[in-house]
């Protein structure tokens, strides 16, 4: 049975991912920073019938926290296939260039950024011991330099100063860890699932189904996927990538 870490799983988009992939036949540990949270998560699969679902603490801005989830993984199984990196926070609003302090953006960054590169990192050698070791890094449309400088764009009005960079960075990352990885035959890409009708969006967009099935769709790769893309379920029509 292949095992797939999901940070922040204990709602919304990562948790639906879980079902997804639970009811796929894959092992599924909810990394939750409020294991409490994640348990009551865990049971609401239970109750669909998904029993291989497991609840883990997680606090992705914490490195201790970081270390007992792996050890915790790792007295479980000697194997990870898949590591989706979906934690993250928007952070306070109003985020304006002009007065967004680095405070802020440093809170944001913490999380999305990184937190992210601890947990990847932590990871690495359980990944590493899979046929066909993924990681999907949870990114947004915001974070495209290109699509954020074009007027016609439909979000092109959405200039998050926190939020939006933090996600640029990790593209950044990814791209960067997915070249170190080629050769180890990882499969390393950003995923953004589109503008989701979750408490993160205010429940405007699409359906947190269709944005978990697309992640979902892209965590599942084998030894012929892609490595080192940007896929957007929000692309450009006709585009089956989105612009950096």
């Amino acid at each position: 049975m292949k095992q797939v870490l999901i940070t922040g799983a204990n709602k919304s988009i990562g948790l639906e991912t879980a079902r997804q992939l639970a009811q796929q036949g894959y092992f599924v540990y909810l990394g939750c920073r409020d294991l409490a949270k994640g348990q009551q998560a865990v049971a609401q699969l239970a109750e669909a019938g998904l029993g291989h679902v497991e609840a883990i603490q997680l606090d992705v801005c914490d490195k201790a926290s970081i270390q007992a989830a792996e050890q915790t993984i790792r007295a479980k199984t000697n194997v990870l296939n898949v590591l989706i990196n979906n934690a993250g926070v928007r952070g306070e609003m109003p985020q304006n260039a002009l007065t967004t302090g680095t405070a802020q953006l440093r809170e944001v960054f913490d999380t999305n950024f990184f937190g992210t590169i601890d947990v990847t990192q932590a990871f690495l050698d359980l990944l590493g011991q899979a046929p066909v070791p993924v990681i999907v890094n949870i990114t947004s449309g915001l974070a495209s330099l290109t699509l954020q400088s074009d007027p016609t764009w439909v979000y092109a009005p959405y200039k998050l100063a926190a939020y939006g960079p933090s996600k640029t960075a990790l593209n950044a990352y990814t791209v960067f860890l997915a070249y170190e990885l080629r050769a180890k035959g990882f499969k390393v890409n950003a995923v953004d699932p589109g503008q989701t009708a979750t408490d993160f969006t205010g429940h405007q967009g699409g359906a947190v189904t269709d944005a978990a099935r697309f992640v979902a769709q892209h965590a599942t790769f084998g030894a012929d996927g892609p490595t080192g893309k940007y896929f957007s379920r929000d692309a450009p029509a006709g585009e089956t990538e989105s612009p950096w």
